[in-house]
């Protein structure tokens, strides 16, 4: 088994510390604890490595985001970075949301949820650490014109109604955004803006609002 990141227990006991709940016993977290640390004992006995980055587990191939887990008030998610690339044969994958392209996840809001398909975690990812080692990359949507960088599409994800807030937004807010995001080259640099931008998005604001 892979060892364990400090930083991953850290947030299984505080949360992502991402809004004032964090470090209470209101943080969201603790609503999926139990389910969160099966799924966290599945991806440790992969080759992936454990990170947590933007407040999450985040489960690293060679540096490259493979598998993430996510948590909201009514869910907590195993995202697959790319995996629409995946065969899904059981067809427990689903669209993080309707404007969502490369990632996929399964969803768990009981304990239930995980029994069933508990089984098949293994297969699905080892898919996902085959699909990264090869290369593969899936189309990327274009929007106004322009592709939609795969760091947005990862912070979709993580953000819960940010997909919707983004494309409720003007054609013309939403390509002045990723005029923003895209012209920074580094790929760091791109989420680093994204995330400085979320809040501006969410409440249906344009960049130079």
């Amino acid at each position: 088994m892979n060892p364990t990141n400090p930083q991953v227990d850290r947030f299984l006991l505080e949360g992502c510390m991402r809004c004032s709940k964090g470090a209470t016993p209101d943080c969201k977290v603790h609503r999926w604890t139990a389910i969160l640390e099966k799924l966290r004992q599945h991806l440790l006995r992969s080759n992936l490595a454990e990170d947590r980055k933007w407040g999450v587990p985040v489960y690293t191939l060679s540096g490259k985001n493979v598998i993430l887990l996510g948590v909201f008030n009514d869910s907590c998610v195993m995202s697959f970075i790319k995996g629409s690339l995946m065969k899904d044969p059981e067809g427990i994958l689903e669209l993080p949301g309707p404007n969502s392209h490369e990632g996929r996840i399964i969803r768990f809001t009981k304990i239930e949820d995980l029994e069933k398909v508990e089984a098949l975690l293994p297969q699905y990812i080892q898919e996902a650490i085959e699909i990264e080692k090869s290369g593969k990359k899936s189309e990327v949507p274009i929007r106004g014109g322009m592709e939609i960088p795969e760091e947005l599409t990862q912070k979709f994800e993580e953000h819960e109604g940010l997909e919707k807030a983004f494309f409720t937004l003007t054609p013309g807010r939403q390509r002045g955004y990723l005029i923003h995001f895209t012209g920074a080259k580094q790929a760091a640099t791109r989420l680093s803006r994204i995330e400085k931008c979320v809040a501006k998005i969410m409440v249906g604001k344009g960049i130079m609002d």
